[in-house]
């Protein structure tokens, strides 16, 4: 009788080797990316804007990028998370922080003033505010019947 050792994410990875067999996945030899690195987004709405905030803990100011395309009505967040220098001892390799480029997209509402859109960092937090156009409410004219 032949004993195999039971591996519940068998399935999973396969499933991910398919998927991914067309796009160039990083080796572990390479320094510049060792996981993929995708930052969580958070975003929310108020009466005056929407609001979105991406985590990205140990990226510099410098290495971040927030494009708007008027004409698709797309913001874009891209960005690099550098490799830091490794720590190697005798007895253990391992690194579980995620390294490597970056890229969200997300579609914007007709009402965004794309004009006045604010971003800026603090605590490894992106902050982007997208204030939402001002509506002029217009009158009810009564239209006199002849």
């Amino acid at each position: 009788m032949l004993v195999t050792r039971f591996d519940p994410f068998a399935e999973i990875r396969e499933l991910e080797k398919r998927l991914l067999g067309a796009v160039d996945v990083p080796t572990k030899e390479d320094k510049e990316v060792v996981n993929a690195f995708l930052p969580s987004v958070n975003t929310r709405e108020d009466e005056n804007a929407y609001v979105v905030e991406v985590d990205l803990p140990g990226v510099k100011k410098e290495d971040i990028k927030v494009n708007i395309d008027p004409e698709k009505r797309t913001l874009t967040i891209s960005g690099e998370r550098k490799f830091k220098e490794e720590v190697k001892k005798e007895d253990y390799y391992k690194i579980e922080s995620s390294y490597g480029k970056f890229m969200r997209t997300f579609s914007l509402p007709e009402n965004v003033d794309a004009d006045h859109i604010d971003a800026k960092t603090e605590d490894g937090v992106l902050h982007i505010t997208l204030p939402k156009l001002k509506k002029e409410e217009k009158e009810v004219k009564e239209i006199p019947v002849k």
